[in-house]
């Protein structure tokens, strides 16, 4: 589900290292990503979170999936036990998904030492366990946002499909999550007509037999070789939340992936 996220509690403690940021000050929709599926931004974001550049410090506001992660520590799960160490309070968010259902969940904002590089971040659950992660803030938007960046309205390197003349052409895509071993070919071919597009996903393997987007269920369009998908792309620069479900296991099992489009690379 698609949505938009309204923060209705903002601020939190921690402390942020000075760092040389790249960018201007200011307010952006930056990607963040991590290292387990368990540990996300909700889905009404899809990634994204609110960057703020001020005196040479980064700080990314997200809004993650529920309020199971209670706390959270800029660097690792040793130190975070330690006596005195400054842990991240988390702030109630709001929000409010596509078909109208709202829901509260928490939201944290976490010190980035840099962009485009993984950097620690532990978290503690409901449970009281300690557990490290890996996170990245990358491709930050100008702007405050995100449900405008989600649908490709914002200015900067999102494109919308409006923004793209009909007829074949490529893009370069990732695709992140998993165990990693997988992958998808690059560049995919994406087919425009009117109002929408067609990407063309090829998968490192053939045993994945569905996928879904947005809800819907896509069967694979051959029957020799490696999987390969025709799915609809709202627009491009935005991460792109999908299933797969692969039979290369002992049983069926669906796995939550994300394509990431370049509109840079569109040809």
């Amino acid at each position: 589900m698609l949505a938009a996220a309204v923060l209705i509690m903002a601020g939190c403690g921690g402390t942020e290292k000075a760092a040389d940021p790249g960018i201007a000050d200011g307010t952006y929709v930056a990607s963040f990503t991590t290292d387990n599926p368990m540990f996300h931004v909700n889905e009404a974001n899809q990634d994204k979170g609110i960057l703020t550049v001020r005196d040479g410090k980064m700080t990314i506001h997200v809004s993650l999936q529920s309020k199971k992660i209670v706390n959270l520590y800029p660097g690792l799960a040793e130190d975070a036990k330690k006596e005195g160490a400054e842990l991240l309070e988390p702030t109630t968010d709001k929000v409010v998904y596509s078909d109208g259902y709202e829901d509260e969940v928490y939201g944290f904002d976490i010190p980035v030492p840099a962009l485009d590089e993984e950097f620690d971040v532990a978290l503690i659950g409901t449970h009281g366990n300690w557990y490290d992660h890996k996170v990245v803030v990358s491709d930050p938007i100008e702007g405050d946002d995100i449900q405008a960046v989600i649908s490709g309205d914002a200015s900067g390197d999102s494109a919308a499909v409006s923004d793209i003349a009909d007829g074949e052409h490529t893009v370069d895509v990732t695709l992140e999550g998993g165990t990693g071993r997988a992958s998808v070919d690059s560049p995919a071919v994406i087919r425009k007509n009117g109002d929408q597009i067609i990407a063309v996903i090829t998968w490192s393997s053939p045993y994945y037999d569905y996928m879904i987007v947005d809800g819907k269920r896509y069967e694979p369009v051959n029957t020799e070789g490696n999987s390969v998908f025709e799915i609809p792309v709202a627009s491009f620069g935005t991460p792109l939340e999908v299933v797969a479900d692969t039979t290369a296991m002992s049983e069926p099992h669906e796995i939550e992936y994300t394509l990431r489009f370049d509109p840079a690379s569109i040809k």
